[in-house]
């Protein structure tokens, strides 16, 4: 009898070893122990940034997908140089993504990098400070602001947190 027994107490262990973490699963999700309850952005929330059709640019931004729009008014060539670097570590997502410079309006000319678009403010707003950074959706909507100096790593964190939880869609299947 002794010999039977044995196999279904290795069997019965061997069930529990599999169903376990099912179990802890379930009780987590029930009785919300050890779940978090919000991802928190570093940028900070910017509703009071209108959208980007209702900016006072001189001439409308045109474009699709994501943007990092930035205020170049003071050290423009350090910025300008500091999101294109940003831009090129996205890698295979950088297509997505398009950078927006937006200088005063009596800037004199300036050679824009890959990727990048140049706007000039028709008066800086209110709400816009030098070098300051937005992050915004592929409809123009401010999601993220971010003050100057911010830094990458944290820009990068958010960015790359919604290109991956928004993926792209499937152009061809349209």
């Amino acid at each position: 009898m002794s010999a039977i027994r044995y196999p279904r107490v290795k069997l019965l262990l061997l069930m529990a070893l599999f169903a376990a973490p099912l179990v802890v699963a379930w009780v987590m999700v029930t009785w919300r122990v050890a779940i978090p309850e919000a991802r928190t952005a570093h940028g900070r929330l910017a509703p009071e940034v209108p959208a980007l059709a209702e900016w006072p640019l001189l001439a409308p931004a045109t474009g699709e997908g994501w943007r990092l729009a930035f205020d170049c008014r003071l050290d423009c060539a350090d910025q300008a140089d500091r999101w294109w670097r940003l831009h090129r570590a996205l890698g295979r997502e950088a297509p997505r993504v398009e950078r927006l410079r937006i200088v005063a309006a009596g800037a004199p000319g300036q050679e824009t990098l890959p990727g990048e678009r140049l706007a000039r403010w028709r008066m800086p707003p209110a709400w816009s400070e030098p070098g300051a950074l937005w992050l915004l959706s592929p409809q123009g909507e401010v999601l993220l602001g971010y003050s100057p100096g911010a830094p990458l790593r944290e820009v990068m964190d958010d960015l790359q947190h919604l290109l991956r939880v928004n993926p792209e869609r499937d152009l061809a299947s349209n």
